[in-house]
């Protein structure tokens, strides 16, 4: 059953453009201990637990839930800011995806489904260390089946 306004869940996540992949993609690796324990607790114990397709997405032009730990985070912003930029705009063009936008989990799958195959990934990813793994080109494939 499509998610409604109505059973949307009252709790926000905050997430950058290109976060929206990388949830979609993440298999246990990060930055370090305390940055892969907060995105395990976001994806798979929230996002992708159950209900988790009901709960409210604000689409953020600066750090996020997820960066909240990172290592590289710099306040609102990253020591790889440029390449975080590239990333999010990219990622944005090809989602339709906005800073301030509201959505669900199951309506960014939904545009993942609609918008992204695995090869997408080789341009607007391309820098990403995680990108060579293929486990993000594997989980989009998986997701669009």
């Amino acid at each position: 059953m499509p998610s409604t306004r109505a059973n949307v869940s009252r709790m926000t996540l905050r997430l950058r453009p290109h976060h929206v992949l990388c949830s979609v993609g993440f298999e246990g690796v990060g930055y370090d201990d305390a940055f892969t324990a907060n995105m395990s607790n976001l994806v798979r114990g929230q996002l992708r637990a159950p209900g988790g397709q009901d709960m409210n997405i604000l689409i953020s032009g600066h750090a996020d839930a997820i960066c909240a730990p990172c290592p590289k985070r710099r306040g609102l912003g990253c020591a790889s800011q440029d390449r975080i930029d590239r990333f999010d705009a990219d990622h944005a063009e090809l989602l339709d995806l906005a800073p301030g936008q509201l959505l669900t989990w199951g309506e960014c799958l939904e545009k993942v489904r609609e918008n992204v195959v695995p090869d997408d990934l080789d341009r607007i990813c391309r820098d990403c260390p995680w990108l060579p793994g293929g486990m993000c080109k594997a989980a989009v494939a998986r997701l669009i089946q």
